[in-house]
């Protein structure tokens, strides 16, 4: 056996063992979780959350990355930015802190998923029918679309003078491949009991009908869009509409249009955030784990053919899913 694969195999086994581990130390945490409902020792360990403040505190929750199941992660080194379900589970928290004066959304996304967003959505609504307390929006370099859609749930919000906001819309990507699995030597076959069983096959021309099977998803959830927009700031749905056509707009423009509540520097919100009460960094920030540089060491040493690299590609693309995302990030 090649000392490559023997490192490869090495590696797989300890990140195996690992795994179980974190995983018995997860579902500790949980039936813990759920008793207490607080933050303990073990989640600190095993998911990366921190204790909450003693005092009165504004829970600020960072908005980076693609909105989407599960957690983005940035590279080997940038740990974790986006974590969905550390996000519902922390807001469920917040809502039984009688510390906690609010919420902060620090957004710097270009939005994602339309399930994560609405998701995520109703849950800081909820956090605001149940306490009664406000959600402060603060827009960096980009609060695109559901990154927008997210920030409807916010009383008030505010944005760098050169972020980017807008993209209201929604869009769903399909792929076709064929070509490509026939220059890979890959014959796909599908036994369907329908005409539109297997829409959005990458193997396989859309038909019209499918077409508008996706357009009817597409134009649902941009009314859904729409109505949250016109609740969130205050418009008729016409004038949504009208700004709503999937166009990005400066800070300024946004301003104009009554889609934001003001432009300054990170800084000078957070000095006014300061005024109201002490600001907690609660984000899921996770460190340079051994876990995630086993996973990344054995992805790399593990060898892998061209044809593979490409199927992977595909695999990860996010085909047929509604997104109200921004492309152009």
């Amino acid at each position: 056996m090649k000392t490559k694969q023997i490192i490869s195999l090495v590696v797989a086994v300890a990140l195996f063992v690992l795994t179980g581990v974190a995983s018995v130390m997860s579902w500790k945490d949980v039936n813990e979780y759920n008793a207490s409902r607080s933050i303990d020792m073990l989640a600190q360990l095993t998911r990366g959350r921190v204790a909450l403040p003693s005092g009165e505190y504004l829970a600020m929750i960072a908005i980076h990355g693609t909105i989407q199941a599960g957690t983005t992660v940035d590279s080997l080194y940038g740990g974790a930015t986006y974590d969905h379900n550390y996000y519902l589970d922390l807001i469920d928290i917040l809502m039984t802190d009688e510390d906690c004066q609010g919420i902060i959304l620090d957004i710097d996304s270009p939005g994602g998923t339309v399930y994560e967003t609405d998701e995520l959505y109703l849950k800081l609504m909820e956090f605001k029918a149940v306490t009664e307390k406000p959600i402060y929006a603060y827009f960096r370099s980009y609060a695109c679309s559901g990154a927008y859609y997210l920030a409807m749930a916010a009383d008030e919000i505010y944005a760098n003078r050169n972020s980017t906001t807008g993209s209201i819309g929604v869009i769903i990507t399909t792929y076709n491949y064929s070509e490509l699995l026939d220059k890979i030597g890959v014959d796909s076959i599908s036994i369907a009991s329908g005409d539109n069983k297997t829409m959005g096959s990458a193997e396989e021309e859309m038909t019209e009908e499918q077409r508008a099977i996706y357009q009817a998803i597409v134009d649902e959830s941009y009314d859904q869009f729409v109505s949250i927009i016109a609740e969130g700031r205050g418009m008729d749905e016409a004038t949504v509409r009208a700004i709503g056509d999937g166009r990005i707009y400066t800070a300024t423009q946004a301003l104009n249009l009554n889609m934001i509540d003001g432009i300054c520097t990170a800084d000078d919100f957070y000095a006014s955030m300061w005024e109201i009460a002490d600001v907690a960094d609660l984000n899921n920030y996770v460190d340079n784990s051994l876990l995630s540089i086993l996973g990344f060491t054995a992805d790399v040493l593990s060898p892998k053919s061209e044809s593979q690299y490409t199927l992977e590609w595909i695999n990860s693309l996010e085909s047929g899913v509604p997104m109200y995302v921004y492309l152009g990030q």
